[in-house]
This record gives C-alpha cells, sequence and structure tokens, in this order.
C-alpha cells in the first residue's frame, strides 16, 4: 500500500497514463499484425454436432465471413464445464449478438463432450451461444486444444512451444480443484486446454487466420480486464480457483 496526497496520486496517474497510451498505440499495432498474418487452407472435413444438426466447418460461419471459435474444455468424461472457461464464457451471451451484427462475425464455441451433454450444462449456466460438438473429429487436436494419452506422457506443443510429460501437473492443486468441479480426474482434465482460433470464409474456401492460447486469451476475460484496474489486481494469492458463478454463497 502505498499513501500519498492527491497531488502525490495525480502526478503518479498522469506518468501512468502517458504509458497506458503507449500500451493502447502498442496493441494497435498488434492488432493489425494479426490481421495481417498468412492465411492458411483448411484441407481437412471436419463436421460438428450442433443444434441443426451435422454442421461442416464451412457451415458454422452461418452465413458470414467470419468466425471466431473459443475452445471450451469439455471433455468427453467432464460431468461439466471448466470453471475457468465457465467464467470467462459468462461474457459471451452479451458478444454474440454485437459480432453477428456490427461486424458480420459468428462467434461459437466448440468442446469434444457430446451435444447433449453441452446443451444441458449451457442451460444450467443459462447461456444460449451456440455451441457445437466436435467428438466425432480431430479439431481440438489439430488446434493445440486436446491433448492424446501420448502427449500427457511424452508431451506435445501448445501455445505454439513444445512441452513435455505433464505428469508433474497432475499433482497442481488448482488442477486438481479444477478436474474435481469438473466432475473427472486430473488425468482427463488436462487432455483439454483452453484457447481460440478465428476463421474466414472466401469463396468457399476456409482459412485458418489466428489462435490464441493460455495467457493470449487474457485479454478476452473481461474480468481480469477489471480485475488489473482494481486495488488488489487479480488478487491470485487468496485462490487462484475459478468457481462457477451460480455456486458462489451470494450471486451479489
Amino acid at each position: 500500500m502505498n499513501v500519498g496526497t492527491r497531488e502525490e496520486w495525480l502526478a503518479a496517474r498522469r506518468e501512468l497514463l502517458a504509458a497506458e497510451k503507449e500500451h493502447t498505440r502498442r496493441g494497435d499495432e498488434l492488432a493489425r499484425q494479426r490481421r495481417e498474418l498468412p492465411w492458411v487452407p483448411v484441407e481437412k472435413e471436419y463436421v460438428f454436432d450442433t443444434e441443426e444438426g451435422r454442421k461442416t466447418l464451412a457451415e458454422l460461419f452461418a452465413g458470414r465471413p467470419q468466425l471466431l471459435v473459443y475452445h471450451f474444455m469439455f471433455g468427453p468424461e467432464y460431468e461439466a464445464g471448466c470453471p475457468s472457461c465457465s467464467a470467462i464464457a459468462d461474457g459471451f451471451n452479451g458478444f454474440v449478438p454485437h459480432l453477428a451484427h456490427r461486424a458480420d462475425v459468428t462467434m461459437l464455441c466448440v468442446s469434444r463432450a457430446p451435444l447433449p451433454k453441452l446443451l444441458t450444462y449451457r442451460e444450467r449456466m443459462g447461456w444460449t451461444f451456440p455451441w457445437a460438438s466436435s467428438a466425432e473429429t480431430d479439431f481440438n487436436y489439430d488446434f493445440a486444444t486436446s491433448r492424446t494419452e501420448d502427449a500427457l506422457r511424452e508431451g506435445g506443443e501448445y501455445n505454439f512451444a513444445a512441452y513435455g510429460s505433464l505428469a508433474p501437473a497432475l499433482e497442481n492443486p488448482h488442477v486438481r480443484a479444477s478436474a474435481e468441479r469438473s466432475g473427472t480426474t486430473p488425468e482427463e482434465y488436462i487432455k483439454e486446454a483452453p484457447g481460440m482460433s478465428a476463421f474466414a470464409l472466401a469463396d468457399g474456401v476456409v482459412y485458418h487466420t489466428y489462435s490464441a492460447y493460455a495467457r493470449g486469451l487474457d485479454a478476452l476475460w473481461g474480468a481480469y480486464q477489471w480485475l488489473d484496474r482494481a486495488p488488489f489486481g487479480r488478487n491470485e494469492e487468496r485462490d487462484a480457483s475459478w468457481r462457477r458463478r451460480v455456486q458462489y454463497k451470494s450471486l451479489v
């Protein structure tokens, strides 16, 4: 805690404002660089289970030229969605109509759990955004958000970098707590990972344009943006685990 006068605060705040403006300008430049990444044609055929029946990746665009996918951690053996993914998804309902009507973007979640399990959980959480199951495809594996048994033992790639055995993660208390809250084992829990991917549809061809993982998702998480402006920040020393909003003692 740094106690000072109003004049000291104002001087420090103006200095910080200059840094914040530079951060904003740098963010604009990063956004431009994202848009200029090469578009990679998606050559594999993926078919998803949706509320409207089976759909290809191109059909998930719902007639729009852009598709944003949140890879929601909900494996086939989960009984409920990942608590952290559930926390970020609490903001999706409000975004989806704006993205569709203002920017011609379809946004949805994709998970490996069977569609009935996803829709039951969505109803429990009071969400309405579209959710598709990739249970019968390699989609999540190909976009680095699902892991095989071999990858758990021998390693793989996530966030564009190689990793080794994930055995140590099985003893992490936050992993164990999240697995328990998802109704599954730590081994099954870490077979899934969070991420987002962006796609474009042009002349009937689907292109992969961008993906982000791990801390790359922080900026998409509305709660983090508020906490980063709170006096004690993210306060992860108190509790780094997330719960579903319906499980807090009070919804405020």
